[in-house]
């Protein structure tokens, strides 16, 4: 339809749209303003390759129900067992609300004890229901912060709706200390609107980290082991063509939030200085 200023001018009865695989919150404000309506209801699947885990059934809140009657058996590693050779697992009755457990299945169609990679953290086990949390490799662990993807998310989605921004992509890892400097998390991000203020921006990211990951905050208090963050602003299609330059494009590759190390970061910088 030609002159249409929104979806809802060639679907005026659109009222819901089914997403997964990629975390929804960064790119809500976005979608807000491509399909501007108050009855479009966002409901989010957990589903990979390996099966389907779990569905959105509530309208009014962002928690997925986890599918026990799929053809897949649940064991659950624990966040200090991640980077154990041979990690303790536990079933679902010894699960608690609100920790976060690395997902291992066994399912109908042959797979055995196979980590999918994904980290879910339980908020009610009557019925079971979840939030993703992260990917078991995915992390930033340097200076015992423990920033997970899930911090990081609900972070950057808070400074850009402060800051009138839209984030195409993002990826953090650390900075190292070195002589005479502290060490700190260096962002690269992508922008389809840049923040009003990115200073402003780099405040609230930090703030809001401190605010949900006590760690986090402790080794940020009065710049004991990380001072404030870094944030690059890099232009439109650094993250394309790092991607591409990877051999990563398609629906199966995705761009990592989180590193433990320096090796996405410095890639990067390569593509954009």
């Amino acid at each position: 339809i030609k002159g249409a200023k929104s979806v809802l001018d060639v679907w005026p009865n659109l009222e819901a749209f089914i997403h997964g695989a990629v975390a929804f919150q960064p790119y809500r404000h976005l979608f807000k303003s491509l399909i501007p309506s108050d009855q479009m209801r966002y409901m989010e699947t957990y589903n990979a390759s390996e099966g389907f885990f779990g569905i959105q059934d509530q309208t009014d809140s962002t928690e997925m129900l986890l599918m026990l009657d799929y053809g897949i058996y649940y064991e659950f590693i624990p966040a200090d067992q991640w980077d154990e050779e041979n990690p303790k697992t536990i079933g679902l009755e010894d699960v608690q609300v609100g920790k976060n457990y690395a997902i291992v299945i066994t399912t109908n169609s042959g797979l055995w004890r196979y980590k999918i990679g994904d980290t879910v953290r339980f908020t009610s086990v009557n019925p079971y229901r979840i939030k993703i949390s992260g990917r078991t490799k995915h992390f930033i662990n340097a200076f015992g912060e423990e920033l997970i993807i899930e911090n990081a998310e609900e972070a950057i989605s808070l400074a850009c709706e402060r800051t009138s921004a839209e984030m195409e992509n993002f990826t953090a890892g650390p900075k190292y200390l070195d002589a005479g400097t502290k060490g700190c998390h260096e962002w690269i991000i992508e922008f389809n609107r840049e923040p009003d203020d990115l200073d402003r921006f780099k405040q609230i990211l930090d703030e809001k980290l401190r605010e949900i990951n006590s760690d986090y905050d402790a080794k940020r208090h009065k710049d004991l082991a990380l001072v404030a963050p870094i944030v690059h602003n890099v232009p439109k299609g650094t993250f394309y063509n790092w991607m591409k330059s990877r051999g990563k494009l398609g629906g199966q590759n995705k761009v990592p939030r989180l590193s433990n190390n320096r090796e996405y970061l410095d890639s990067l910088i390569g593509v954009f200085v």
